[in-house]
């Protein structure tokens, strides 16, 4: 019979003037593999890699300001009011000045955060239309997405709900003795799989000949992912007991929409 895992990592890696994060260390990881992707598209396509020094750049700010404000906006607003240098900065000073790290980052800021940067990005840098970037920086974003769940497992955070099963995982730093779904890494798989039907139908297809299209499903598979492990999710804010579905979920339900519109929309103009 199997035993629940009791997960109690160390912080980090101590490299002797400070100590690497593994959170830190998987965004690292992230934006890597994600510029190395990027940069095998680009070449594939005879596109300048100049261009692609100013998307990382552009990626990264839109990243974290999206999701930093996304997590703020639709989970901590009252930190505007109570505490917003602690917003931006990795230092809390409400009650006391205390030093907490980058934390809280929500993926659906991020999401709006990126659209954004790449509007400005194909505006400025590329010239051309924004879904020419988004249908291929779907692939290692997808890839990305992998790595940042795997820091929140690291982290003990964004914990699943708890279960009997002989493969939950007792998150020790949080000072439980009860197992947990691990959803963090249900959704990390998940986002692995995403990467490869991405992959394929870049690589494979003629489907980014057809603008906006492959952005529209993974916008579409994200989301509809992101919905469902909600459900084995703790909610990361109170929630209603009458409510069917919760933030997150709610969040997730016009991103699938609209993943699905601007599949319509983008078929019926190649047409």
């Amino acid at each position: 019979m199997f035993q629940a895992i009791q997960w109690d990592p160390s912080l980090g890696i101590d490299l002797g003037i400070f100590t690497l994060r593994y959170y830190s260390l998987m965004f690292l990881i992230a934006f890597g593999a994600g510029f190395y992707i990027t940069k095998q598209i680009f070449i594939s396509e005879g596109v300048s890699l100049e261009k692609l020094d100013k998307l990382l750049i552009y990626t990264i700010l839109s990243t974290l300001v999206g999701a930093r404000l996304g997590h703020v906006i639709f989970y901590q607003p009252e930190l505007f009011l109570e505490d917003p240098l602690s917003i931006f900065l990795p230092i809390s000073f409400v009650p006391e000045i205390e030093f907490t790290g980058f934390r809280g980052l929500a993926s659906h800021g991020a999401a709006i955060g990126i659209a954004i940067g790449m509007y400005f990005y194909s505006k400025n840098v590329t010239e051309k239309s924004i879904f020419w970037i988004l249908d291929r920086i779907t692939i290692p974003v997808a890839f990305g997405a992998v790595f940042v769940r795997i820091g929140n497992f690291l982290n003990s955070e964004i914990v699943g709900k708890a279960t009997n099963s002989d493969f939950g995982v007792v998150f020790v730093q949080l000072g439980e003795s009860f197992p947990r779904h691990p959803a963090q890494l249900y959704e990390s798989v998940c986002y692995l799989i995403l990467f490869g039907i991405l992959s394929l139908l870049f690589w494979k297809t003629k489907l980014k000949e057809k603008k906006g299209v492959l952005f529209g499903i993974f916008f579409t598979l994200l989301w509809t992912i992101r919905f469902f492990v909600e459900y084995v999710k703790e909610p990361q804010v109170a929630e209603r007991a009458d409510w069917l579905f919760n933030t997150g979920q709610l969040l997730s339900l016009p991103m699938i929409v609209i993943g699905l519109a601007i599949i319509y929309f983008s078929n019926e103009r190649a047409k």
